[in-house]
């Protein structure tokens, strides 16, 4: 599924209850990696994973091998999320009130995820048995 716009929600203090739309924003590849996104009054929350199932080694394989300073090197705060099916992290970052400026931070973050995924399948690509 292509993917051309993400939707910022506000979410409540406690996180149940979508309180109201902080923006649409034009996204690029990437944006079908994340799962979800919303801003919990401190901070734009995001959850990304690989799109695609994947199997027991490949699971250890790709957190083995993401490179996180990526993200934070360009201001994210990411973590790994282990209670998960596949592979998936949680990124942080500040909210920005210009919609333009939103708009670039969001599309950094998917040209980042687009660009690591797409590295580290290339990598484990023919690395089955280094994990098995």
């Amino acid at each position: 599924m292509d993917f051309s716009s993400l939707v910022l929600m506000e979410k409540d203090r406690e996180g149940k209850v979508f309180i109201r739309e902080l923006g649409s924003y034009v996204v690029s590849e990437g944006a079908e990696h994340i799962k979800k996104l919303y801003y919990n009054g401190e901070k734009v929350v995001a959850f990304f994973d690989t799109k695609v199932d994947v199997e027991d080694w490949e699971y250890s394989a790709i957190y083995n091998l993401i490179d996180e300073s990526v993200f934070s090197s360009k201001g994210f705060v990411i973590n790994s999320v282990d209670e998960e099916y596949n592979p998936t992290w949680r990124v942080e970052f500040d909210y920005i009130d210009d919609h333009e400026a939103m708009r670039r931070k969001i599309n950094l973050l998917c040209a980042l995820i687009n660009d690591e995924m797409k590295r580290v399948f290339s990598v484990i690509k023919d690395k089955k048995e280094d994990y098995i």
